[in-house]
């Protein structure tokens, strides 16, 4: 018999890929969805997937008696369950991404569990200036609530593996592959949507999420406990990831770019219709815009000596990725 996973977030972008991948190699997997959740992976027409061998725990992670089942016997508890500001507003993002992960870990002390792999954000990271590049050392102070409850939610992590439990974080960068309708679709419409008027300033760490996926399972084989892993890939602007997009597949790179301005702009103007109407117009305030026109860069050193983690270059999960996104608009 082969180990056996508990994934939360199963539905997921992520959590799907890896649910996928889980299987494919053998293991049982248990998955933590919403009676609502479509189980479903988004794959473009030609290659048909779905999570039908994933064995179902219908709840949410403030369910304690599926919580308990779903954990309990598990040789690795993978905690990918987590909403951000685009789907809930800040409390709600608060209490799903800290307290949800407080009543994941309450599950596994008191179920016989092996190791808990945490998927948090690499944005929990920044680099203080000295360098072009952050790592892991580079604890920075949260931006906005999403990165505040993701960094909440990683003391709990490090508090369960400094008492007795077994837990490894992981930080992934901005991650693109197939059923991704943010990031990635974002991404690809600048390098190939005519229509598109501009890029945006800054750049990103893009990683596949084949190889974040990899990193995943590496880190729950060779990870260190109480230890945190950026599970980056490419450190590129938005103007050269969409310029070779737009080489690799015969489109229209957006020929502007926004200016920094003008995103900056966006977060006061959002602080005050938020404040006068009580409406959220965009999901970010003046700091969050400010850090949307930097050039987010990360190492993943340390996940490549201790883990052995490689990524591939953009080019390389383009073909499965762009199918995707072009069965998405037909």
């Amino acid at each position: 018999m082969g180990q056996v996973a508990a994934v939360t977030g199963a539905t997921g972008f992520l959590g799907g890929h890896l649910c996928e991948r889980l299987l494919a190699e053998g293991w049982t997997v248990r998955g933590l969805c919403r009676p609502s959740s479509d189980r479903r992976l988004e794959r473009p027409a030609s290659r048909s997937s779905d999570l039908a061998e994933v064995a179902w725990y219908v709840g949410d992670c403030f369910d304690a008696a599926t919580l308990s089942s779903l954990v309990d016997g598990a040789d690795v508890v993978f905690h990918l369950a987590g909403v951000g500001l685009w789907s809930a507003d800040p409390e709600t993002v608060h209490r799903v991404n800290r307290e949800g992960t407080e009543n994941v870990l309450e599950a596994c002390r008191d179920g016989d569990v092996g190791r808990v792999v945490f998927t948090s954000t690499a944005g929990t990271r920044r680099t203080n200036g000295s360098s072009e590049f952050a790592d892991e050392d580079d604890i920075a102070e949260p931006i906005g609530a999403y990165q505040a409850s993701k960094a909440a939610a990683e003391r709990l992590l490090d508090d369960y593996a400094a008492t007795g439990g077994d837990a490894v974080t992981v930080h992934p960068t901005s991650i693109v592959g197939p059923g991704d309708d943010s990031f990635t679709t974002q991404l690809l419409a600048m390098g190939l949507e005519p229509t598109m008027p501009a890029t945006l300033p800054g750049g990103a760490s893009i990683v596949g999420v084949s190889d974040v996926v990899d990193g995943l399972l590496a880190a729950a084989a060779d990870g260190e406990r109480g230890e945190h892993y950026i599970l980056g890939g490419e450190n590129l602007t938005y103007d050269q990831a969409a310029s070779r997009i737009a080489d690799y597949a015969g489109g229209t790179a957006a020929p502007v770019r926004v200016p920094a301005t003008a995103i900056r702009a966006a977060g006061p103007v959002a602080e005050g219709v938020r404040a006068v109407t009580g409406r959220q117009v965009f999901p970010f305030d003046r700091r969050m815009a400010a850090l949307a026109t930097q050039r987010l860069f990360y190492s993943s050193q340390k996940a490549n000596a201790e883990l052995g983690y490689e990524y591939e270059p953009l080019e390389s999960h383009l073909p499965e990725t762009l199918a995707w996104y072009r069965d998405a608009e037909t």
